[in-house]
């Protein structure tokens, strides 16, 4: 047949979709039982995540490739916007973006 993997549920309640041709499906979500859904980018076996929503509507966006992903924008439900630099894991603020208008820069 060409039956694919659309979707697998593990044990610990984590929800994976899949997208593509047979022998070559890529994870493209993946629902947490928290209530975060992350979003991933890229081909079989180097997916990465470039996004990620929390269940209070907050939005994480992420660079780099799989394993060495950084932060790089964080908007809150609140309408408040951070901007980051940085390594994977020593991301620091450099920006942010209140949901009046007003911007605060960092050093």
């Amino acid at each position: 047949g060409v039956e694919r993997t659309v979707r697998m549920e593990t044990a610990s309640g984590i929800v994976q979709y899949y997208e593509g041709e047979r022998g070559a499906e890529r994870m493209v979500r993946a629902e947490f039982p928290s209530g975060i859904v992350k979003y991933y980018e890229g081909e079989k076996g180097a997916e990465r995540v470039v996004r990620a929503v929390r269940a209070d509507g907050a939005v994480e966006h992420f660079e780099g490739e799989q394993g060495v992903e950084r932060t790089v924008r964080a908007e809150s439900a609140n309408g408040i916007v951070r901007y980051y630099e940085g390594e994977p894991g020593a991301e620091r603020v450099v920006r942010v973006v209140l949901a009046d208008g007003m911007v605060q820069h960092y050093e």
